[in-house]
């Protein structure tokens, strides 16, 4: 009546259900890409950062006047790394120094990885072998370098040696600590349902515990890269520590810089590589 319609008793007016998903959907890129951002703040502020850090090395330099020998420019260092870069001496000097850490982290992980889950089962073994195994630590790790390279020579074998050395400690203490904290209400779970000790292990002991060991494999992965060069200071005729000690002589201080920046290169990645190593074998905290 008027041309008017009547609305039906028990219609509301809120949109339809395919407006209202259609809504949501058009809303989920903006709320994904927002949530996207603020997880991955510290990796889009990074190149900001680095920008930021190379402009004001630039503006110092410019501002003081400094000498190459002295603080060389970002543009003469970017200059030296194109050309080790280029003639292969920075793929050949670092290449070896990978492979140290690479042995180093292999041979010294393995040993803390043992060694640590055996003293966090047997507390009397631990409170035994302790002392000895502080005392080997407290020791300045540049001290004993030099006897490594006496004792093994200098070839690749006392490096290695030195980088397990400096990268076994923090991962031994994390282990014991990991498999400590397990709870016993489900060792005694476990032992209820009649679980081997195999089945302990890999189903409550290790995923219980490796949130605390990756907190160790992280600083054991940085500290591998600062054994391999300590090891390469002492006696050496190939490595990045090589590297920066031959510049260090002829006071080529850019090729030092480009020396550091690769060894600051490899630190990240391997820190990274461990922390994407972490969110996959921890994925199912979240």
């Amino acid at each position: 009546m008027y041309g008017v319609q009547r609305r039906r008793p028990g219609r509301s007016a809120l949109p339809s259900q395919s407006t209202s998903s259609s809504l949501r959907m058009g809303r989920k890129p903006q709320g994904g890409w927002r949530q996207w951002a603020t997880r991955h703040q510290s990796v889009l502020l990074m190149p900001v950062v680095v920008g930021v850090g190379v402009l004001l090395w630039a503006a110092l330099v410019r501002w003081q006047g400094y000498p190459q020998f002295i603080l060389p420019g970002p543009g003469v260092v970017w200059r030296k790394f194109l050309i080790v870069l280029a003639d292969g001496t920075l793929a050949r000097h670092a290449s070896a120094t990978l492979i140290e850490i690479g042995l180093g982290l292999l041979i010294g992980l393995s040993a803390a990885f043992v060694l640590g889950y055996f003293l966090g089962k047997n507390r009397t073994v631990d409170r035994l072998l302790s002392p000895y195994i502080v005392a080997s630590q407290s020791i300045p790790i540049v001290a004993i370098a030099p006897l490594l390279v006496i004792w093994l020579g200098s070839g690749m074998a006392s490096k290695v040696f030195v980088s397990a050395l400096i990268a076994f400690f923090p991962t031994l203490i994390s282990t014991i600590v990991g498999i400590r904290n397990v709870d016993r209400e489900l060792y005694e779970l476990m032992h209820s349902l009649r679980a081997s000790r195999w089945q302990a292990f890999r189903l409550l002991e290790l995923p219980a515990a490796l949130p605390v060991i990756f907190g160790g494999l992280k600083l054991s992965v940085i500290l591998a890269v600062v054994g391999a060069v300590v090891g390469e200071f002492s006696g050496a005729d190939v490595g990045l520590g090589f590297l920066i000690n031959l510049a260090r002589g002829v006071l080529d201080t850019p090729l030092m810089f480009v020396a550091v920046f690769a060894l600051v290169l490899i630190s990240q990645a391997l820190y990274l590589g461990v922390s994407l190593l972490e969110s996959v074998a921890l994925r199912w905290q979240k």
